[in-house]
């Protein structure tokens, strides 16, 4: 694993790690948010199912952040993806 992937996971697990959940009244499921990470949300019948869409939800979001330059990523466990190092250009 590149220090960048190991770089990610990090930020995922203490995301993850963060993160709320809450019994819905009746039969409306789990609803799981982390804090700081507005707009990032899910809402699943079981526990379990909520945590795993909340986890796939991140890494979306994650991604197109990072995809789009975005610099207002929380910092979290630490960890600031916001500072990226300037890729090295390759010499022809």
């Amino acid at each position: 694993m590149s220090t960048g992937e190991r770089m990610l996971t990090d930020y995922i697990n203490a995301a993850m790690r963060k993160a709320r959940y809450k019994l819905l009244e009746g039969d409306e499921g789990v609803f799981g948010e982390i804090p700081g990470f507005s707009g990032l949300w899910a809402n699943e019948s079981r526990i379990d199912d909520c945590r795993e869409s909340l986890r796939q939800s991140l890494e979306a979001w994650l991604m197109v952040k990072l995809r789009h330059n975005d610099n207002d990523l929380p910092r979290i466990g630490g960890i600031n993806l916001n500072e990226r190092k300037p890729r090295k250009s390759k010499v022809a």
